[in-house]
């Protein structure tokens, strides 16, 4: 799926700001955009511009306190719509699932939902920032999803988890907050036990998802659009690949395309179906090694090998490390 280049503005923003008590008008100025930008119509900004936001946040209110700040703030009034949809689902597991399907709407970030049997866990990931991702974004986005789900379930949701690139300044506050301690590592996550990610939630509604839902396919398919043909191919090779459905055949009838038009169009991209087929492979099995909750067999099988070896020979020739290895390095630092 192509990564939006500008996000709406949310008039929910404004509101946020306000319920903090920070003054709107002088977090724009320290970020360079204009000073009537949550009043526009239809505004929106770039990533650069989101980053750009985030950072005079920092500027604006004491370092240690703002992700809380912002959890505290978070309100029905102020969600965008793909969160407040998430909302209204049955339970974590749902929410998560539908909110990594439209978070790409919302701002410059993506999110990754890991089920398994003991253990849910949300990884997130930032997309076109230039320089280092301001210091409070994760453990605000962090507390954001644990805000989330103790709305819907009405109930103190404890992680099992938190781990983020930089450790907050008052970390007893952050420890208070989520019940556990953050943990250092490379990633942004956080996991769920199963049987709160089950829990069900208070607020769901299918009634109002089944309203949100087709708008928010729109704005999605409105992006998709005008994606990069590497980039169609990538998200049809997401879907397909857990199926064993990743053929070129396969994925130009998807595309509706024909193989040669698929291969001419990548071309023209310089790249090619092997190559976008072996990086998809790489970057999921990177993700699955990541967890502990699925063996190398399950993983070859969801990458589409046919032999367990055979993954293991591809993932080295990738990285140039066996699975085993890349995974014991993974989860001993995170």
């Amino acid at each position: 799926m192509k990564q939006a280049t500008h996000f709406t503005v949310q008039p929910g923003w404004k509101l946020m700001l306000s319920d903090m008590g920070i003054d709107s008008e002088r977090v724009l100025t320290l970020a360079g955009l204009p000073a009537d930008l949550f009043s526009r119509r239809d505004a929106s900004i770039t990533p650069r511009q989101y980053f750009q936001l985030w950072q005079a946040f920092e500027d604006s209110v004491d370092i240690a306190s703002l992700p809380l700040l912002i959890g505290q703030a978070i309100s029905v009034e102020a969600f965008d719509p793909p969160i407040f949809a998430s909302l209204c689902s049955p339970n974590l597991n749902i929410a998560m699932q539908r909110l990594s399907a439209y978070k790409k709407l919302i701002c410059p970030m993506m999110l990754a939902v890991d089920i398994g049997p003991a253990v849910t866990t949300i990884t997130l990931d930032c997309y076109m920032n230039e320089g280092a991702i301001p210091r409070n974004l994760a453990i605000s986005e962090l507390v954001f999803l644990t805000q989330l789900v103790r709305l819907g379930t009405r109930h103190r949701v404890i992680p099992c988890g938190v781990i983020v690139p930089t450790i907050p300044d008052d970390l007893s506050a952050y420890v208070e907050y989520f019940g556990i301690t953050p943990r250092q590592g490379k990633v942004i996550r956080v996991s769920f036990a199963s049987e709160d990610a089950t829990r069900p939630f208070l607020t769901a509604n299918e009634s109002l998802w089944t309203c949100f839902e087709p708008e928010l396919r729109k704005r999605l398919s409105s992006l998709d659009a005008t994606a990069p043909m590497s980039a169609r191919v990538k998200a049809v090779l997401l879907e397909g690949l857990p199926a064993g459905e990743y053929s070129i055949e396969f994925v130009a009838r998807q595309l509706a395309v024909s193989k040669r038009t698929l291969q001419r169009q990548l071309k023209d991209e310089s790249t090619s179906f092997i190559g976008i087929l072996n990086t998809t492979r790489q970057q999921l099995a990177q993700h699955y090694l990541n967890s502990l909750s699925l063996s190398q067999g399950e993983i070859a099988f969801l990458l589409g090998f046919q032999e367990v070896n055979s993954f293991i020979r591809a993932f080295k020739d990738w990285t140039g490390v066996t699975p085993g290895a890349y995974r014991h390095e993974a989860t001993s630092t995170t």
